[in-house]
C-alpha cells in the first residue's frame, strides 16, 4: 500500500529539520555586517550598505496588476505529492499568523518594524509536501515586464523560504496589502533583500535545481543574504 498523504508530509517536515537553515556557504565563518542594535535573530537590525526609511517605496516593473479577489488564484506545482490552485477563500481559511519584521531593499534602504499578517510559506509547503528531490523553488508573480512582456519570477532554497518569518501576506500595518506593494497577496523574505518575495503571486513552482528568475539573470545574487552585501552574483 502506498503511503498516505499525512505519512509524506510527516516526512517532508523531518528532512527540513535535518537541513538547516544555514546562509549560503560562501559566508561560512564570516561575521555578519551591519549596525545597530541586534534584532530578534541576533543580527544587526541595520545590515551593511542599508540605511533605515520611515516611508515605503514603490519600486517595480512598471505594471501594476489590479487582479480582484474573485479572479486571484495561487498554483502551486512542480516536484510536490499534493498540487494545489487556491482561491482566495482557500487561502484565507489556511493558519493565519500575525508578524513583525523587516524589510530590506537591494537599492540601500530598510523599514524596519512592519507588521503583518499572512500565512507562512511553510504551511503552504506542509499542504502539498514538497517531493525528496525538491531544493528550489521559483516564484512568479501576476505583474510582467512591458517591453519583452516577461512575468515577474524570483528563485529561492527551499531551506530559506520554509523559515518562520517568510509570509505570504494580505495584510500591511492592519489594513489590505497596497495594490502597488503587491495586493493583494506578496511574499516577504525579511532575512533576505525584498525582491526575492514575489509582489502580485500566483504561482509557486518546486524544483530539483537552481532556476534563475528575471532579476537574478540580469546579474543579482541568487542567494541575497543582506548581511553579507551579497547584492550581485559572483
Amino acid at each position: 500500500m502506498s503511503d498516505s498523504i499525512v505519512e509524506r508530509r510527516l516526512r517532508y517536515i523531518e528532512r527540513q529539520k535535518q537541513l538547516g537553515h544555514g546562509v549560503n556557504v560562501r559566508f561560512e565563518g564570516k561575521k555578519p555586517e551591519g549596525s545597530g542594535p541586534p534584532n530578534r535573530h541576533g543580527l544587526p537590525s541595520v545590515p551593511v550598505g542599508q540605511r533605515v526609511v520611515p516611508n515605503w517605496p514603490v519600486l517595480d516593473l512598471g505594471d501594476l496588476p489590479d487582479i480582484t479577489l474573485d479572479d486571484w488564484r495561487l498554483e502551486i506545482a512542480g516536484l510536490v505529492e499534493n498540487p494545489v490552485t487556491l482561491t482566495w477563500p482557500e487561502l484565507m481559511e489556511l493558519p493565519q499568523v500575525d508578524d513583525i519584521s523587516d524589510f530590506h531593499c537591494v537599492t540601500s534602504w530598510s523599514r524596519l518594524d512592519n507588521h503583518w499578517r499572512g500565512v507562512r510559506f511553510q504551511t503552504l509547503a506542509e499542504l502539498v509536501v514538497p517531493k525528496e528531490n525538491a531544493g528550489w523553488i521559483l516564484c512568479t508573480g501576476y505583474d510582467r515586464e512591458p517591453v519583452s512582456g516577461e512575468s515577474y519570477t524570483t528563485n529561492l532554497p527551499l531551506p530559506r523560504a520554509i523559515e518562520e518569518d517568510v509570509l505570504l501576506v494580505h495584510t500591511w500595518e492592519g489594513k489590505p496589502l497596497p495594490r502597488e506593494h503587491g495586493g493583494p497577496l506578496r511574499m516577504i523574505t525579511p532575512k533576505l533583500y525584498a525582491w526575492k518575495g514575489t509582489k502580485w503571486i500566483r504561482r509557486i513552482e518546486l524544483l530539483d535545481r537552481n532556476r534563475r528568475g528575471f532579476w537574478e539573470r540580469r546579474g543579482y545574487s541568487d542567494t541575497a543574504e543582506p548581511w553579507f552585501d551579497d547584492r550581485y552574483s559572483a
